[in-house]
């Protein structure tokens, strides 16, 4: 996305490039045709309605990314990988006999799983909007899991499909 401080060396840009070829636009024209170029009337309404560069300062909050409790590896590379369609974006461990910790994704959702004992609790619930949520669904059915076969269930806000790992964790997905 764009920012004020953007579409102001946008306009410099054109200026300085225009200029090489001896054509020299006045920096208030410059404003004009980014503001257009920006898909704004004029540089006034640009102006109004392009947000501020962040400032770096500022504190700011990226993803969260849920901690899950698995205990069992296997269970939990069937039910994540196979069945929901996870792929792994890391692993570790500390040494080979000791727990895992492992980072999955989908579709822009990340869940870390963990063996070890003080990272989560089971039973935990994740509330993930989300949209296309036929799609999971028909996807997930086609699969013939033998431990689910979740459906959709509507309520008064939206559409959920619930799933529950191997170990009691609940994946609520969402879509208004």
């Amino acid at each position: 996305m764009s920012t004020i401080d953007t579409a102001k060396r946008m306009a410099k840009a054109l200026r300085a490039s225009l200029a090489t070829r001896d054509q020299n636009l006045p920096h208030s024209a410059a404003l004009e045709i980014v503001a257009q170029q920006l898909g704004y009337k004029d540089w006034n309404t640009a102006s109004a309605m392009l947000p501020p560069a962040p400032d770096p300062s500022a504190i700011r909050f990226e993803t969260a990314i849920p901690i899950l409790r698995m205990f069992d590896e296997a269970k939990a590379r069937e039910f994540y990988l196979e069945f929901l369609g996870f792929t792994v974006e890391f692993e570790h461990r500390f040494e080979a006999d000791l727990p895992l910790y492992m980072g999955i994704q989908r579709d822009g959702l990340k869940v870390h799983l963990s063996e070890h004992h003080g990272d989560a609790s089971p039973g935990s619930t994740l509330f993930v909007p989300m949209v296309n949520i036929e799609r999971l669904r028909d996807e997930l059915a086609a699969k013939r899991y033998g431990y689910g076969r979740p459906d959709i269930v509507e309520q008064g806000w939206g559409k959920v499909l619930e799933v529950y790992d191997p170990f009691g964790n609940r994946i609520r997905f969402c879509q208004g």
